[in-house]
């Protein structure tokens, strides 16, 4: 019996397609990246029904690819071919919220933006944002383990998750944590489900913390002439503020986001690098201590022009410089790196990498941006128009074997936000040691002994 007929007779109700449109839409994500046509897409309703796909999927070996919002980077949600995609896009319920723990139960369908309207209704706050955050779901934010602008605060999105509902590969419902704040009864399987791209199960229920909503902020533009000022105004800064947020980004990155939407330039004079911060301002003394540091800086050289926002719709004016970034060159269909150091070696990070693209790429243009405040670095390289496609995706590839190798010798990450998906999967030993890798693939082979949970993701590209 194939999967459609064995799925009908054990779950009559589940909505599945064939439909081309759909298999289509639904078989990609916004990596762009060419797959293969899924054999169906479905749509459960339920925990229930995840898990009658889930045995159906074992009885009759048919590979699933989980889909969410679809706004991943690294190939994660690509059918690479003849995979069931399931969709959690009827899976949006948000509610059991709890004001006592200040936890909410949603479904992974839930989207981001969503989850933190939800909060604001309550008094309180869903910390996780990033520019995807009105189309991503909470259950592909989990699957990576996304991060954004706020994680020198309040963490990544493991952060945040009490406890998580998972559909193994096996057709097991796991309840893991279930909400507690102390649990010290063995292995937290919840942390494994957390950034294990759906190649262990299926999320289908997450409980999450909610924070107080943080104090009336101020966010500050600043002009800076290169990185080691950067780490000193970020150290200068920190020491006196209470900073959510420390964002930088170069003057490539600055003319692409002014030029899609026509902004003014934030400054007098452009600069080649900028820095974007985020700091707690409630009252005069919170002011003065602001404008303290923007003095000190000054003083030092570190910065040579700057402005503090003055009203809300400032804030989110400069946060446009900053957040629209990606969408700006999106057109331009750029190789996109997302790269990891502990936050003291980014500057010799950058400072090496520079050299590797002046001395080997030297027509290229790239941007480099991210969130100082945790050592991530956003590098987007655009096709110049004489270099045919292929020749820019194998040039880029030759690029990001060099930077990995840059990140590996300094300890870094070949993936810090974005998962590693199918794009990085060649260069997972960048990253991990062969031990580590090893005990992952046993790790999978527990909760998915016949391998049908988001094949190709991770580990390696199918033969």
């Amino acid at each position: 019996m194939n999967f459609a007929a064995t799925i009908a007779k054990a779950c009559p109700g589940l909505k599945l397609t064939t439909e081309p449109s759909v298999l289509e839409s639904h078989g990609r994500d916004w990596s762009d990246l060419e797959g293969g046509a899924p054999l169906a897409v479905a749509f459960p309703n339920s925990g229930e029904e995840v898990r009658q796909l889930v045995l159906a999927a074992r009885q009759t070996a048919t590979p699933l690819v989980p889909s969410g919002g679809r706004t991943g980077l690294s190939g994660g949600a690509v059918s690479l071919g003849g995979e069931v995609v399931v969709s959690f896009e009827r899976m949006r319920r948000i509610g059991d919220y709890d004001p006592v723990d200040r936890t909410v139960t949603v479904e992974p369908g839930a989207i981001t933006q969503s989850v933190q309207q939800f909060a604001l209704e309550q008094g309180l706050y869903y910390p996780v944002s990033f520019a995807s955050e009105g189309s991503s779901h909470i259950g592909g934010n989990i699957a990576t383990n996304a991060g954004g602008i706020r994680v020198l605060r309040y963490g990544l999105t493991r952060d945040r998750v009490a406890g998580v509902k998972v559909v193994t590969g096996r057709g097991d419902l796991l309840d893991c944590n279930r909400g507690l704040v102390k649990n010290a009864s063995g292995y937290d399987l919840r942390h494994l489900f957390i950034g294990s791209e759906g190649t262990l199960g299926l999320v289908v229920e997450a409980t999450l913390r909610l924070v107080d909503p943080p104090p009336p902020s101020r966010v500050m533009l600043l002009a800076v002439q290169d990185m080691n000022s950067v780490m000193n105004v970020f150290r200068r800064l920190q020491s006196s503020l209470a900073l959510s947020a420390f964002e930088f980004l170069d003057d490539r990155s600055m003319f692409h986001v002014r030029r899609a939407y026509q902004l003014p330039g934030p400054l007098e004079e452009d600069s080649p690098w900028y820095v974007i911060t985020e700091f707690d301002c409630d009252g005069e003394a919170d002011e003065q201590a602001a404008l303290a540091c923007f003095e000190s800086c000054l003083e030092r050289g570190w910065v040579s022009d700057g402005v503090v926002s003055q009203s809300e719709r400032q804030i989110a004016e400069l946060w446009r410089y900053r957040e629209g970034i990606a969408e700006s060159v999106a057109p331009l269909a750029p190789y996109k790196n997302d790269l990891s150091v502990r936050i003291s070696r980014v500057p010799e990070f950058l400072s090496r990498l520079q050299g590797l693209l002046s001395e080997h790429y030297p027509a290229y243009d790239v941007l480099r941006y991210g969130h100082i405040g945790d050592g991530n670095i956003h590098l987007n390289i655009l096709r110049p128009e004489h270099v045919s496609r292929q020749e820019f995706k194998d040039r880029c590839e030759d690029i990001s074997q060099k930077c990995y190798e840059l990140t590996a010798q300094l300890g870094g990450s070949a993936s810090a936000e974005h998962g590693i998906g199918i794009i990085k999967a060649p260069w997972l030993g960048t990253t991990r040691s062969e031990a580590e890798i090893e005990m992952m693939r046993g790790i999978k082979n527990v909760f998915d002994p016949d391998g049908i949970m988001n094949p190709g993701k991770i580990f390696e590209r199918p033969g």
